[in-house]
């Protein structure tokens, strides 16, 4: 008689199998969404691919602020991995005029939903329109329409050759003011701070959650002009939040520029506020920490 031994696998090691798996899978994923890109892509929480586009291209200004990519001006894309090879892609891009609809067309063509077209400064030069995307499918496949798209535009599609410089002395003692007025900690990119603040609540779109990494946290940027400090960026908003972050944010003396909608099918409704200041570092700070607690924020 021969005897037939079977491999005894316990389970925490087949758990384990399965989740090198799983990795194994998504690394192959993202290689190929990277090529298809042009660039390596940035792994965030909540399982999202980040890749960005800065428009280093443009020269816009503000109000006599010549604005940085980082402050409002970055293309951007992001991929939640879903079930069986999809996943769910989110993203807007930073366009001049003349560009928009071929653009629209591309990101049609290949299979991309167009989910809002407009403004997100007022008074810029040149004017700059904002198109929001996004779609369900095989990931490769979202990533070579989306390159399709920006191919269409000037956009610069290779990475800057180089790290980017970093804030002053006098620019890093005026964002750590601003951070210490705020109450939050945020991240530089460039001589930009980059604050975002996620939604208390969960968000979700066509039954899958959206996490905050993929646009879904309010964004607050600061770039120090002649020892003030401009700042952009937008608040995400429930119906009843609305009013309430405008009169403070006017109240604080800044701007409202846009309130619309970056979504088309998502629960709860959202709005979303964008905004510009320029101003000390406190009374900046001060305005937006004001504007934030009227917002269900953690």
């Amino acid at each position: 008689m021969r005897l037939r031994f079977e491999p005894l696998v316990l389970p925490g090691t087949l758990l384990a199998l399965l989740s090198l798996a799983r990795i194994a899978g998504s690394e192959g994923t993202w290689a190929a969404v990277d090529k298809a890109l042009g660039q390596a892509g940035k792994n965030l929480p909540g399982d999202v691919q980040k890749y960005a586009w800065p428009r280093r291209d443009l020269e816009v200004t503000v109000g006599g602020v010549r604005v940085e990519p980082a402050l409002a001006l970055g293309s951007w894309a992001g991929f939640k991995t879903m079930a069986e090879g999809q996943a769910m892609a989110m993203g807007d891009l930073v366009l001049l005029s003349s560009e928009v609809n071929p653009v629209i067309r591309a990101l049609q063509a290949g299979g991309l939903d167009v989910l809002a077209v407009h403004n997100h400064l007022t008074g810029e030069t040149p004017e700059i329109v904002y198109v929001h995307f996004g779609g369900h499918g095989q990931p490769e496949a979202m990533a070579r329409a989306l390159r399709s798209a920006l191919e269409a535009t000037k956009t610069p599609l290779s990475p800057p050759g180089g790290a980017p410089a970093g804030p002053s002395v006098a620019d890093k003692a005026a964002l750590d003011e601003v951070q210490e007025v705020l109450g939050r900690k945020g991240s530089m990119a460039g001589r930009v701070l980059q604050v975002a603040v996620p939604r208390a609540a969960k968000i979700e779109e066509a039954g899958v959650e959206v996490p905050p990494t993929l646009g879904m946290a309010t964004a607050l940027n600061f770039q120090v002009v002649d020892g003030r400090v401009a700042t952009t960026g937008d608040f995400v908003l429930i119906g009843d939040e609305v009013n309430p972050v405008i009169r403070e944010l006017e109240a604080h003396g800044l701007q409202v520029t846009a309130l619309h909608s970056h979504m088309l099918s998502e629960s709860p409704r959202l709005f979303f506020i964008h905004f510009w200041g320029c101003d000390e570092p406190a009374r900046i700070a001060g305005g937006l920490k004001a504007a934030l607690s009227r917002v269900a924020v953690p």
